[in-house]
């Protein structure tokens, strides 16, 4: 039989993603001030927030009590990434997007912590040396207490702040660096900070929650040219959140106006402000809504842990949106299942590939695909019990590492894939 042929280019990018404050363990930000004033509170809500999950009575534990809630040591990542690298090479992966942690490079106003920069700096080097290319990412939510304390992005004028952290950033790491995303999810972080008040810092102001989306705007620009001044060769874009929005009747004229409306807004709006500041199209992919009339009406079934309707196979008409709005490389720099028990994880990795295959064979030009995530991380607002990781840790047990199941299958059709 003769072998099928492989069409991803022999540089295609096969990674995986975290988060600084979610895999670091001893940051100090508004994140970690936040959880300490509402872990009792989110434990205490627990069962009336999350009791319609399939898995109430495995989380209940978790879910319940308040440490489930702090970030605490993370997954001791910052001490442990050398571990972490070997463990992605050991996964035949070839490039790595991580996170720069602001709080820990300015802790203090105008104060740098210059051990801070050479941990990163160190960091870089390392994935360099094993043949990993690093992907940074420069803002994934996290803010200095003292700058969230002056109002953060919801402030235009502390746009100075972040100029002269992004100018610093770029002094260090430009030439350390071929790749560089800037922001991640700008607009959930807008609509869940600023419009439903889910996260710090807890507003329900969905005019300002507008306002922060422009002021991001602004901070993208900001950071594309710091970076650009020292690299001109960096590539450059953010790590934006889209849906695979449909209408629930595709005949029914007020689901496709919803549609339409829909796409624009969470989709489309950030992309078309910074199309001539982004070198290549960054996005995460976790979900396609049906929408009937103005509301979500999604199956209930098949859904992971977090109670998400699962579609892997949405990211197709996805990249082929994004390939005909911006015609520029399209880079899926997250996309991943919550799935504790490993059941639908890789089912999940297998129709993505298929749907970046099907992209691919029809001229779209997609660079890479990072999964979400590495390791098993803490999931922001959820705590601990969300399970994304390739590899399981146990923080019980001394952060031990367990590469899962559908991780080795990963791994071994990423070794046939960068073969062909």
């Amino acid at each position: 039989m003769k072998k099928e042929k492989n069409i991803f280019n022999k540089n295609f990018f096969w990674g995986a993603s975290v988060s600084s404050h979610q895999v670091e363990g001893g940051n100090h930000n508004q994140w970690s001030v936040w959880e300490l004033q509402n872990a009792k509170k989110l434990a205490q809500s627990a069962h009336e927030r999350l009791d319609w999950l399939p898995n109430w009575e495995q989380i209940k534990k978790d879910a319940e009590d308040p440490n489930n809630y702090i970030s605490g040591n993370g997954v001791d990542h910052f001490k442990k990434y050398k571990e972490d690298f070997a463990l992605i090479k050991k996964l035949n992966l070839n490039s790595f997007r991580f996170g720069i942690e602001w709080s820990r490079l300015e802790p203090k106003e105008g104060q740098w912590d210059q051990p801070a920069f050479e941990h990163y700096k160190k960091y870089i080097a390392q994935l360099h040396k094993m043949g990993i290319e690093p992907f940074m990412n420069v803002w994934h939510w996290t803010l200095p207490v003292w700058f969230s304390e002056k109002g953060g992005f919801s402030v235009k004028s502390n746009m100075v702040y972040w100029k002269r952290f992004v100018d610093k950033l770029a002094q260090e790491y430009a030439k350390d660096v071929n790749y560089v995303i800037t922001i991640n999810e700008p607009n959930v972080y807008a609509s869940f900070g600023y419009g439903t008040g889910y996260w710090p810092p807890g507003e329900h102001q969905w005019f300002k929650a507008l306002y922060v989306g422009y002021n991001l705007v602004r901070a993208h620009r900001i950071c594309y040219r710091s970076f650009k001044a020292e690299n001109t060769n960096v590539q450059i874009g953010i790590a934006q959140q889209l849906a695979n929005i449909q209408a629930k009747r595709p005949h029914n004229v007020f689901d496709q106006l919803a549609t339409k409306w829909m796409r624009y807004v969470w989709n489309w709006w950030f992309f078309n402000r910074i199309r001539n500041q982004q070198d290549f199209v960054g996005f995460n992919y976790y979900f396609t809504d049906y929408y009937y009339y103005n509301r979500r009406d999604n199956p209930k079934v098949p859904s992971n842990d977090l109670g998400w309707y699962m579609e892997p196979e949405g990211l197709y008409p996805l990249i082929l949106r994004a390939w005909a709005h911006y015609r520029k490389p399209i880079i899926i720099t997250e996309n991943g299942v919550a799935d504790s028990d490993d059941t639908y994880r890789q089912w999940w990795l297998q129709e993505t590939i298929v749907a970046m295959e099907r992209a691919v064979s029809e001229g779209v030009e997609v660079r890479g695909y990072f999964h979400w995530s590495l390791l098993d991380n803490f999931e922001w607002a959820y705590g601990w019990w969300p399970k994304f990781g390739l590899i399981a840790v146990d923080r019980k047990q001394g952060m031990k590492r367990t590469i899962r199941p559908s991780a080795k299958w990963y791994a071994e059709k990423v070794r046939q894939l960068r073969q062909g």
